[in-house]
């Protein structure tokens, strides 16, 4: 069964920028899709336009089996999603912040607590909880909004970037957590730059450029069609990126230049 089904969407700002081309793909469940793309390719773009925090210009979205155009509260209400920056109120504590979060999907009191303290438990924030966000290193701050994601048991995870800040254990737990709730039937689209993780932790990807999406298969399948030996061969294949040695050589020779 398709989570997440999207046909012909496409994101115009003005008549000059057209972010996202008429893209269309759909998520089964249980799938972990990585979604990759260049900076300015439409990713967040994409991302956002899926969690209903933006419109499309044209196109739809099916969450779930929901129009999210006509549903938007109910398709909602089964997502999580993880932001690439910001998402948090500040001036709040993380007990706080998550007991907001949970209360706004309507869940009891006693299950949110409950959660709380796990959550905090297992990303070592326990001592932190009554603590004001504003004080949180980055890494403490994408601890809690990953449990802000998840406190609600949500059938569709987004995650744009989710490995920022984090330290090496917690990104280890991190993506054996995803693992798991794949398993058990959750549906993630996981956004990221870094392409060693994406390929271990994804069977498919879809890769888009300048809005447009120039590849869509398994990783496997992938590398054997462009005969490279990584996802970041790949990547760099598809999205024209071959330059980027010569770019860093050049930046590099910059940094050196002596008078």
């Amino acid at each position: 069964m398709a989570m997440i089904e999207v046909h012909e969407l496409t994101k115009r700002y003005g008549m000059a920028t057209l972010a996202v081309d008429r893209l269309s793909f759909s998520v089964a469940r249980g799938e972990i899709l990585g979604y990759l793309g260049p900076n300015g390719a439409g990713k967040s773009t994409t991302v956002k336009m899926l969690t209903g925090i933006i419109r499309p210009t044209s196109g739809t979205i099916h969450i779930h089996g929901q129009d999210l155009a006509k549903h938007s509260i109910s398709a909602k209400a089964c997502m999580g999603y993880v932001p690439e920056s910001g998402g948090l109120y500040e001036s709040l504590t993380a007990h706080e912040f998550l007991q907001l979060v949970g209360r706004l999907y309507q869940m009891e009191d006693a299950l949110i607590d409950r959660k709380i303290r796990e959550f905090l438990k297992l990303f070592s924030l326990e001592e932190y909880q009554r603590q004001r966000l504003a004080g949180f290193s980055k890494g403490m701050k994408q601890k809690v909004l990953i449990a802000a994601a998840l406190i609600h048991n949500p059938e569709i995870i987004f995650l744009d970037e989710p490995l920022s800040g984090l330290d090496a254990n917690t990104m280890l737990m991190l993506k054996e957590m995803l693992r798991d709730l794949a398993k058990q039937g959750k549906t993630i689209v996981y956004c990221s730059h870094i392409l060693e993780v994406v390929e271990r932790l994804c069977q498919r990807v879809i890769i888009i450029n300048a809005g447009k999406i120039v590849a869509d298969a398994k990783v496997e399948d992938l590398k054997s069609i462009t005969a490279q030996p990584s996802l970041e061969g790949v990547f760099k294949q598809l999205t024209m990126a071959e330059d980027a040695a010569a770019l860093g050589r050049a930046f590099s020779k910059v940094v050196t230049e002596r008078p």
